[in-house]
């Protein structure tokens, strides 16, 4: 495998569960973390994240083969798949911990990430996006038990009611992307 084709993205959009199911369909997508960034303790418990007591943001942080999906195309799906004009909410989830965020790991992916905000603002969202484009910072992997979360409870009432409707959606906008089965 050629390493250099291998990049890291970290995004927050909500329930980091919602975020991780979604972005495990991606052909080129691998190695998937469901943690917490943007904060200002180390190691956060998630505990004390979903009560907002660290400043982190429930998050995914992810490899990507960009020569099989591309930075802009983790974008578009992240952007699809949440509504990125609720400041601190997602549904019933509220608070800065959920917060709508692109931690941006280069300057190329800063400038691919307003280029996209500046043009989804213009062409569907009428200037209303709030999420943010940040630098960043350590990530702190979430405990065993929200890894992979919806593969492992996929009859929870919370998965099928909040991320099977985000999975559906991707498969409708992005089948082109999806992994085969």
């Amino acid at each position: 495998m050629n390493t250099e084709n291998i990049k890291t993205a970290t995004f927050a959009n909500g329930c980091f569960w919602c975020t991780e199911a979604v972005f495990q369909r991606l052909e080129g997508v691998s190695h998937i973390v469901s943690g917490f960034t943007g904060g200002n303790i180390k190691n956060p418990p998630y505990r004390e994240v979903v009560q907002g007591r660290t400043g982190h943001a429930e998050a995914i942080q992810l490899k990507y083969d960009e020569t099989l999906i591309s930075y802009e195309e983790l974008l578009l799906v992240f952007f699809t798949t949440h509504d990125p004009t609720t400041l601190n909410r997602q549904g019933n989830d509220v608070g800065t911990q959920y917060r709508s965020a692109i931690f941006y790991h280069s300057e190329e992916q800063k400038l691919i990430a307003e280029k996209v905000v500046n043009r989804l603002n213009e062409e569907v969202f009428d200037g209303k996006i709030v999420t943010e484009i940040t630098q960043a910072s350590p990530f702190y992997s979430a405990e065993f038990e929200h890894q992979n979360f919806y593969n492992n409870h996929p009859s929870q009432p919370y998965c099928q009611f909040i991320i099977d409707p985000k999975i559906k959606k991707l498969k409708e906008v992005f089948a082109h992307k999806l992994r085969s089965a």
